[in-house]
């Protein structure tokens, strides 16, 4: 058997041992981490033109790594969010290594000067309810598979799940009773009660007889899966992510409100926009989609004031002379109102 590089050696230890054993990282975690590092490694044994066990940390300089990243935002259309995540994994594994062999500290000096991208102010991406129903009606339920597709864009949206908390749900994490909820298992390993409505429910039980037949709720199964070989499998997020772009290109020939590429995210977003609309409290929100930080779902109360100043400019002729105060900066609520607002101090 071949002897790893020093380089792979330290990838081994990382995931095998650091991350799930002295940092306790959740599998989601230390996918995500492996994700990373998997596409620099890919992107580096392209560019430099070697096998993947050539890759030294030479290789792998300040350049190389901001190459690297803009190459997930040209070439892989990814955002800036997730192009700063990947550095953030990048950097972390860089730091255990320099821990581990004292001379990967340069190298770890030469990536902790590669900037994160500045997050542009924008506002949320959402999808307006026509839309979504639009999505919703294209799976033909006349087919099985049309059926549970149809039945998981409509949890995907009634539960504003994340698209791996959605494949990672089992039947055990599903109550039904009085007061019917799911657990979600979401980032961190941490998990959340998510209440389900009635109309979720009735499709839930005829979801439940059509593919778990011979399952009760204390099954270990999962609730969404693909069958291979007779066996029943995870449905992966990918798999999520083909289906939904495919009923949303269906979709958008009828409703030219669908946008024109239609993911997971999306749904979350749009169901937390309903949820705010309808007056539902900002941290209760927060608590509903998992946000570790209250900050975060304040995007939501920035789009609804964004789109509300839209509707009154549009309202207004051009020629009127109230036209002159629909400016933006009028309308704009600051970061700080809306902390009040959250923490109940307003």
């Amino acid at each position: 058997m071949e002897t790893l590089s020093p380089l792979f050696t330290l990838v081994r230890s990382f995931f095998l041992v650091f991350l799930p054993e002295e940092q306790k990282c959740s599998q989601n975690t230390i996918r995500s981490y492996r994700k990373s590092l998997e596409l620099l490694f890919d992107f580096v044994k392209e560019r430099n033109s070697v096998a993947l066990n050539e890759i030294t940390f030479e290789m792998m300089d300040r350049n190389t790594v901001s190459e690297f990243l803009s190459y997930l935002e040209t070439e892989r259309n990814c955002s800036i969010s997730t192009r700063n995540h990947r550095l953030h994994c990048i950097r972390a594994f860089f730091k255990y290594a320099a821990q581990e062999d004292i001379t990967v500290i340069a190298h770890l000096e030469e990536i902790q000067k590669v900037k994160r991208a500045k997050q542009p102010e924008t506002i949320v991406e959402h999808m307006s309810e026509d839309a979504v129903q639009a999505i919703l009606k294209q799976p033909d339920t006349y087919t099985e598979k049309g059926k549970r597709d149809a039945f998981l864009l409509l949890f995907l949206y009634k539960t504003g799940a994340r698209v791996q908390e959605l494949v990672d749900i089992r039947l055990c994490d599903i109550q039904l009773g009085k007061y019917p909820k799911v657990t979600i298992h979401g980032k961190g390993a941490k998990t959340r009660a998510i209440p389900l409505r009635d109309d979720v429910v009735q499709h839930l039980k005829k979801y439940l007889a059509l593919f778990h037949p011979e399952q009760n709720l204390f099954s270990e199964q999962y609730l969404f899966y693909v069958t291979r070989n007779q066996n029943r499998k995870r449905m992966t997020e990918d798999n999520v992510r083909k289906l939904i772009a495919k009923y949303g290109v269906q979709a958008r020939k009828i409703c030219k409100e669908v946008p024109e590429n239609v993911h997971p995210h999306l749904f979350r977003h749009s169901w937390a926009m309903v949820l705010y609309q309808n007056g539902v409290d900002l941290t209760l929100i927060s608590q509903w989609l998992g946000h570790s930080n209250l900050e975060t779902t304040l995007i939501y109360a920035h789009a609804d004031t964004e789109l509300k100043r839209k509707a009154l400019e549009k309202a207004v002729p051009v020629d009127s002379p109230l036209k002159e105060h629909l400016n933006a900066e009028r309308y704009k609520v600051s970061d700080e109102e809306l902390l009040k607002r959250l923490c109940g101090l307003k």
